[in-house]
């Protein structure tokens, strides 16, 4: 076991861009819209009313979404590279995580943008791509956000540059993103979706900025 020194990753800010990106579309579509964003399982009346009725909200909340996963593809590098002296396994789940978490936010992206056009004309078109993108940037992003975090705090604990604290709170939310499947087979699990998100958000951009810092002492196991 031997100390290092962690360089600085500038790059890293992208994962506390990719989080303000996320947010401020969220953010944006909500305060603009007339219309509260449709729940899970809303009828196509419901849908269309906020996607054909606001579709400046709903294409600036597409395109937060979009540009957060570009964000979040290049803070995936910066895990990944982090994750090398935690071992092969870390560094695969960040890969996957990451991967998995990027593509399925631009899927939710594309269908959310699709919405928005006479695409959802149809009721029973717009139930289904109101439920695909959901699943997209709900369950199937929470899950593979939630992998990512995970190795992050595994990475970030084993290499000494998240502190214990910080790297107990990365698994905890992961935790959570992780379970977001279970909505599928039990609505009221629900909550776990959003409270893997944002905690792993606040975890992401924490430790972002102190990837960028570098200099922190690390161990090699």
């Amino acid at each position: 076991m031997t100390a290092t020194g962690s360089a600085p990753d500038r790059g890293a800010l992208s994962g506390p861009a990719s989080g303000v990106l996320f947010l401020a579309g969220v953010a944006g579509a909500l305060v603009t819209a007339d219309v509260p964003y449709p729940r899970p399982g809303s009828d196509a009346a419901t849908i269309r009313r906020f996607f054909h009725g606001n579709r400046g909200p709903a294409r600036v909340s597409a395109t937060g979404q979009l540009l957060s996963a570009a964000a979040l593809a290049r803070f995936t590098a910066s895990v990944v590279r982090l994750s090398a002296p935690a071992g092969r396994d870390v560094r695969t789940a960040a890969a996957v995580g990451g991967a998995v978490a990027v593509a399925s936010l631009t899927a939710s992206s594309v269908v959310t943008t699709a919405l928005t056009t006479d695409r959802a004309a149809d009721d029973d078109r717009a139930v289904t791509l109101h439920r695909r993108a959901f699943l997209a940037g709900g369950v199937v992003h929470g899950a593979g956000f939630g992998l990512l975090v995970a190795a992050l705090g595994v990475a970030g604990r084993r290499t000494g540059l998240l502190p214990v604290a910080l790297s107990r709170a990365a698994l905890g939310s992961a935790a959570a993103g992780l379970l977001a499947p279970l909505h599928l087979v039990a609505e009221p699990a629900a909550w776990v979706i959003p409270a893997g998100r944002f905690s792993g958000l606040l975890v992401t951009g924490i430790s972002g900025v102190r990837m960028a810092r570098g200099g922190l002492p690390s161990v090699r196991r």
